[in-house]
């Protein structure tokens, strides 16, 4: 089941695109369809949109396993800019959509991810937002041609992870380690668009791994 909504944040109002597992023989609620067994939500990368290839591929394969997903279209990018806010406001915004849909599906445990910069936000916000896990696609270990400015620490949240990049990818791989788990796509450069479906299924067995879908 899927439907739209706005969340106000104070940074603006933020977009979000819900999809439920369904459950044809009940009417539709304000959260969704059937039972759920996460709550996992995605933020698009920096210049791009909530309708990335991979993005989509991993709805469709966790809501197919039980999880609720719910993509968030960033305020920036809803007022029609294509310039990323600055990180401050970006996790701001994130934390405040994530009170509001926590809100929404009490008792969910809270899966955060996205692509490239929607990776950055969700690994930065973990913690704050009461995460049980990362589903980082196309990590930006570093700017292209820089490696000397690694953003690893940002990965080091703790908490289990999941690293889906290319391995041609100009912005680098992070290295695995300790709960953090990172799968080299072959022949896929930062979009990820050659194979989505293979990305996809590589997310869902990880959730399927920890415990967080239904079927």
């Amino acid at each position: 089941m899927r439907h739209h909504d706005e969340i106000d944040t104070p940074r603006g109002p933020a977009r979000v695109d819900i999809d439920a597992p369904g459950r044809p023989e009940a009417p539709p609620s304000r959260s969704g369809g059937g039972p759920a067994g996460a709550l996992l939500v995605l933020g698009h990368g920096a210049g791009g949109a909530v309708d990335a290839p991979d993005l989509l591929a991993v709805r469709d394969a966790a809501v197919d396993a039980g999880v609720t997903v719910v993509r968030v279209t960033q305020p920036y990018r809803v007022a029609g800019r294509r310039a990323p806010a600055p990180a401050g406001h970006l996790d701001e915004a994130w934390l405040a959509v994530l009170a509001e849909l926590r809100a929404r599906h009490p008792g969910l445990p809270l899966v955060v991810g996205g692509r490239s910069s929607g990776a950055r936000v969700a690994c930065r916000t973990a913690a704050a937002a009461g995460a049980v896990g990362i589903v980082a696609l196309a990590f930006p270990l570093h700017p292209p041609g820089r490696p000397e400015r690694s953003r690893a620490d940002e990965l080091r949240t703790g908490l289990p992870t999941l690293v889906v990049n290319g391995d041609r990818d100009p912005f680098g791989v992070p290295a695995a380690g300790g709960p953090v788990r990172v799968v080299l796509r072959p022949g896929e450069t930062h979009d990820l668009r050659r194979d989505p479906a293979g990305t996809a299924a590589v997310v869902r067995d990880w959730l399927h791994a920890q415990g967080w879908t239904t079927r």
